[in-house]
């Protein structure tokens, strides 16, 4: 049934629906504007749980595909031997769908954007232009998660960016505009990179040959199908040589090249991981940035990172990927020491929370650097676990700065007895984070130490230590908030409101779940996991 409607673009652009409608509503009609904004985000939570229960967790491959032409653009003839050809040009199509690593990213999506317009209570000015632009952003990241051609995917990419430097730069805290040029700058810096690798494999890659009686035409396209078809089945090998003339192929790509595409396209997604030492703009986002827009970037935005670094970069090299699986898992160790190390001892909790970030995603990488299905299972296992623990960890910050106008944990204490229902919570998504049992921390952290132990005992050991520090650093945090003497007048301080305590309750509830019954995601996962376990297996055994 959702196969006949076009489920994923109805996801997609589903959000812009409110777009249009806000952008006739009066701006001084406040709980219109926000009702309206919820309300245009719970439209693709319902399509995406639909999504989610739809999907055929025995089947490896991508389902649900939409395809439509979309851009075509002539190319001229003066290469030898090409004058006889019909037509000779760049496609692009519209081309969408979804498996087991990008299903559970869409919903997570869905989720947390939900959660964070819920939480946007916070926003006090510009109620209309911040809506128009948070649901343009959520456009963005749901096309990132499902599209299926590199042109496609770059301009879904880009179109997160805008509307995050404007939601950085005019709703953020007091540094936020240089939080907001700093954003822009690493991010560009990415996307460059990443384009620059692209229009490489578009033009080498991505040939493809239309013959008919008319002719024959020759193309370059963006489909990533097409492109590793032609990758891993010898690269155009399948052109007429007659059409193209003696010689070797002008569409090959050299061992040299895949390592410099491959290198490229790790620095590009390791950048919006981040990856050590491309950390640094994170840290700025996450203490300047409004709440929810944080939820958003820490629950979402960065597991675009891991998402393209596993598409694109993973299983586009995987002999040179598995070649650097010890770096990789170094990298992730980096990662997992520095960012503990570094939370423990700030005295600013946001900052605790974005270092925080940066060692769950050393996890991931320890995940990926495995080459193997469980501890692939484990990476994207965290990106979702992590995208429920950290929304819900900002959410809070943000409710208790609401009431204490502070961070800062000496300046912050004995909360518990003003506020029980926030601290409580509080405790719950600090539990999870340092990876208590039955939460959704420990079933992703044990997933991917598991798989690297493996393959790399000594790493996996040290990296264990990155728990330990995970443990101290979240206990300090949370007990410092919530137990001591106050040290903030309590006199007017409020518990949770409804439109904070919902989203509270529902990160919480799939927190939960998650712990408890983790095969609700492992399910999905598998099929495809394995599907691309077996796949760079037999490539890297090929290559070697």
């Amino acid at each position: 049934m959702p196969d006949n409607i076009h489920i994923l673009s109805l996801i997609t652009f589903s959000p812009l629906l409110g777009v249009l409608v806000l952008m006739f509503m009066p701006k001084h009609k406040g709980q219109w504007i926000k009702t309206i904004a919820i309300i245009a985000t719970l439209i693709p939570l319902a399509l995406s749980a639909w999504l989610y229960a739809s999907f055929n967790h025995q089947l490896p491959g991508p389902q649900f595909s939409e395809e439509m032409g979309w851009i075509q653009i002539p190319l001229n003839h003066e290469a030898g031997g090409l004058n006889q050809l019909t037509s000779f040009f760049f496609e692009f199509k519209y081309v969408m769908s979804v498996d087991g690593l990008s299903l559970p990213l869409v919903f997570l999506t869905a989720l947390v954007s939900t959660m964070a317009a819920l939480a946007s209570v916070y926003i006090k000015k510009r109620w209309k232009s911040y809506y128009i632009l948070f649901l343009l952003l959520e456009t963005g990241m749901f096309g990132v998660f499902m599209a299926q051609d590199l042109f496609l995917f770059f301009v879904f990419f880009e179109v997160t960016l805008i509307p995050m430097f404007f939601l950085i730069g005019i709703w953020g805290f007091i540094e936020r505009e240089r939080a907001a040029n700093k954003f822009l700058i690493y991010n560009g810096i990415g996307s460059a990179i990443m384009l620059v690798a692209f229009l490489i494999l578009i033009s080498t890659a991505g040939f493809g040959q239309i013959s008919n009686d008319a002719g024959t035409s020759l193309y370059y396209s963006g489909n990533l199908h097409l492109i590793m078809e032609n990758l891993f089945q010898g690269q155009a090998s399948f052109v007429n040589q007659s059409t193209l003339g003696e010689g070797p192929s002008p569409f090959y790509l050299s061992d040299a090249m895949k390592w410099t595409l491959f290198i490229m396209l790790l620095v590009a997604f390791g950048i919006k991981l981040p990856i050590f030492p491309f950390h640094t703009w994170m840290l700025k986002v996450h203490t300047e940035a409004p709440t929810s827009v944080v939820m958003i970037h820490s629950g979402i935005l960065l597991k675009m990172g891991a998402y393209g670094m596993i598409r694109f970069g993973i299983l586009l090299f995987p002999q040179q990927a598995t070649q650097w699986a010890t770096v990789l898992a170094i990298l992730g160790v980096i990662n997992i020491l520095y960012g503990a190390i570094l939370a423990f001892v700030q005295k600013d909790f946001k900052l605790v929370l974005a270092y925080s970030s940066i060692s769950h995603m050393g996890i991931v990488l320890l995940g990926l650097a495995a080459f193997n299905t469980i501890g692939m299972e484990g990476a994207i296992f965290q990106l979702v676990s992590h995208g429920l623990i950290s929304a819900l960890m900002f959410l809070l910050v943000g409710a208790i700065y609401e009431r204490t106008q502070t961070s800062m944990l000496d300046e912050i204490g004995g909360l518990a007895k003003s506020i029980p229902f926030i601290s409580g919570i509080l405790l719950v998504s600090g539990m999870a984070s340092l990876g208590l049992p039955g939460l959704s921390g420990f079933v992703s952290e044990f997933l991917a130490f598991v798989g690297l132990f493996e393959t790399a005992k000594v790493i996996t050991i040290i990296g264990t230590l990155g728990v330990i520090l995970t443990a101290v650093y979240v206990l300090r945090g949370v007990l410092s908030i919530t137990y001591g003497p106050l040290k903030a007048p309590t006199e007017v301080m409020k518990d949770a409101r409804l439109m904070e305590a919902i989203p509270m309750i529902t990160l919480v509830a799939f927190i939960v779940v998650l712990g408890i019954y983790p095969a609700v995601l492992t399910d999905p996962l598998h099929q495809t996991v394995s599907s691309f376990d077996q796949f760079i297996k037999s490539v890297a055994k090929i290559g070697g």
